[in-house]
């Protein structure tokens, strides 16, 4: 530890330690990007369980299991892209891994996977629920939903349910895809960095 009145290094006058306390700046993107990454893998975590809850009825049913109360809820079969959206939770790993190792290829497939396995899934159901949907949102006050062809679940319109599950899931996605690009970007510039010196 230095005292004020203390031996000073040759060539300096003391007032380099600014420079020398310094952190890097891809570094502070890194380390930065990396935990908004994890909190956004995080989320997708949460919204897969709100998934699973969905697809709990079929599921069972494919094991031939029977279980009273669920079967109450009368939960509509799913679509495919339900399960291919459950499924992209497993990309999660693959960009944990990337982020731990500082790996820009694997980075860069976790990306694509995202943007492959869980937006455009999401993009589907986006494009499948908007007529029902707008048909609700167009609708007369004085017309009952039962008249319509707006296809209900306990009494709501099931379409709206899915927009809400694609708003929040746009959002994670949207901010994950965005962190991953960012630290892409960072350990390349850090890479080029280590090339030219």
């Amino acid at each position: 530890m230095a005292t004020r009145g203390g031996p000073m290094v040759a060539g300096t006058d003391g007032n380099d330690f600014e420079f020398r306390q310094k952190v890097a700046n891809t570094y502070q993107i890194s380390l930065l990007n990396k935990s908004r990454l994890k909190y956004c893998i995080f989320f997708h975590a949460l919204l897969f369980f709100v998934m699973l809850a969905k697809l709990t009825s079929d599921i069972l049913d494919r094991l031939d299991i029977f279980v009273l109360e669920i079967e109450e809820l009368e939960v509509p079969p799913p679509l495919w892209w339900e399960y291919v959206w459950a499924a992209s939770l497993l990309t999660s790993f693959l960009g944990l891994s990337a982020s731990r190792g500082n790996k820009v290829r694997d980075m860069q497939k976790y990306i694509i996977a995202i943007f492959v396995m869980a937006v455009l899934p999401l993009l589907y159901c986006f494009a499948y629920y908007s007529s029902d949907v707008w048909e609700f949102l167009t609708m007369d006050k004085s017309v009952a939903l039962d008249e319509t062809d707006i296809f209900l679940w306990r009494g709501f319109p099931y379409g709206v349910f899915w927009y809400g599950f694609c708003f929040v899931g746009f959002q994670i996605h949207g901010f994950t895809l965005y962190f991953a690009y960012n630290l892409v970007k960072a350990w390349k510039a850090r890479t080029a960095t280590r090339k030219f010196q």
